[in-house]
């Protein structure tokens, strides 16, 4: 282990003490708890891009956690971090998401409005130390210090948001369990974070092609893809355009990876980091993109958001998703009566009822959403319970 990675045994531990485990490493086990966790596996159901009745081969929130895993476990063997800590991280930092996306997301921000607004990232914190109920002896997964930490500072300090309606979750949490939100978090967190933009970067481009918002020929003067496609196709002449494109959405993650590598191995050297505290208290996040890099990804998000994220096909399925949200929203706020009866209880108290509302939508994955909705809007099929 390099001297700036999380040691599991110097750990602040849980906030419930807990007896550790015979066979696993407090990381580990908090990697096993967010596996097992109901969160975790609604993520099979809930949009990436694309909603996920779209097409079975585009990617969801869970494929998307799953391949941010991969690539922040091989950053953190190459860095020689912890591991387990960086895979947890990974696989949490989604699970606060609602169905549909950043559409989903941006409306019950709205509808939340007035009561004290939503954020995929404080969701996500709520879930692993509240929502989930999978233990009798205390509520949510009862992470270790570090994977908590991790879960709400990856992508970098969060003390200017604590004024924040939305933040109030994390800024009311425990204030003997103090997370430092004015600092960054470890290497293994800010690996997640970046393996996290590595992903999307590469599968929105993997899955822009195969929906037919744009083709590779679209792509060829684009930095960074345009350059690997040519490369692509001098390697392997004749190729077919699926292969090429695999074989450059491969390419491309390396070249990333690789960058990371080399520009976080010089911060960490020019900022002489000896340790995981000298990590925290950097005026800079230590894994990073190089300069070059950066100046590349800035032309391929600028296309993807033009030719995808603002694609009129993917502007259909945001407006319809947000007009279902928002009925939902709205009926279940006014009629409470109406909701599953766990959830019904929950909302009892006016004061709590619209959080425990959200709390309920975020919850959905795509296709519970749409079957809700009809549930409750047509009477043929409400007829039928």
């Amino acid at each position: 282990m390099a001297p700036w990675a999380s040691d599991p045994t110097a750990s602040p531990g849980r906030r419930y003490p807990e007896p550790e485990s015979r066979t696993r490493t407090p990381f580990a086990r908090d990697r096993d708890r967010i596996i097992h966790a109901t969160a975790f596996r609604r993520l099979k159901e809930k949009t990436q891009v694309f909603v996920a009745h779209e097409g079975d081969h585009y990617r969801t929130r869970l494929t998307h956690s799953l391949e941010v895993a991969q690539i922040a476990r091989s950053l953190a063997a190459a860095l020689k971090l912890d591991v387990d800590l960086a895979e947890a991280v990974a696989l949490a930092h989604d699970l606060g998401h609602p169905p549909f996306g950043h559409a989903g997301e941006d409306e019950l921000h709205l509808l939340m409005a007035d009561h004290g607004g939503f954020d995929h990232n404080v969701q996500t914190f709520r879930v692993v130390t509240e929502l989930e109920r999978r233990y009798p002896a205390f509520p949510g997964l009862n992470l270790s210090w570090e994977t908590l930490e991790g879960v709400v500072k990856h992508n970098g300090p969060v003390a200017d948001r604590l004024g924040e309606p939305a933040w109030r979750a994390i800024a009311d949490h425990a204030p003997d369990w103090d997370l430092r939100p004015g600092t960054f978090a470890s290497m293994e967190a800010q690996v997640a974070a970046i393996a996290d933009d590595i992903a999307y970067n590469n599968h929105d481009v993997d899955d822009g092609v195969q929906a037919g918002l744009f083709t590779l020929a679209d792509l060829a003067d684009l930095p960074l893809i345009g350059e690997i496609l040519v490369g692509v196709r001098r390697d392997w002449p004749g190729l077919d355009d699926r292969m090429v494109r695999l074989e450059a959405v491969r390419r491309m993650i390396g070249a990333m990876v690789d960058d990371v590598l080399a520009e976080t191995r010089g911060r960490l050297d020019a900022d002489q980091i000896n340790g995981p505290e000298a990590v925290r208290l950097a005026g800079r996040p230590m894994v990073a993109f190089s300069r070059g890099m950066l100046e590349q990804l800035t032309g391929v998000r600028a296309f993807l958001y033009e030719r995808m994220y603002r694609h009129y096909r993917v502007n259909r399925t945001r407006s319809q998703a947000r007009r279902l949200l928002r009925e939902m929203f709205t009926l279940l706020l006014a009629e409470p009566s109406v909701l599953p009866p766990e959830w019904a209880a929950a909302a009892a108290d006016p004061e709590r009822r619209a959080r425990r509302v959200c709390d309920y939508i975020a919850g959905m994955t795509d296709r519970y959403a749409i079957e809700e909705h009809r549930h409750l809007f047509s009477l043929d099929v409400a007829l039928d319970l």
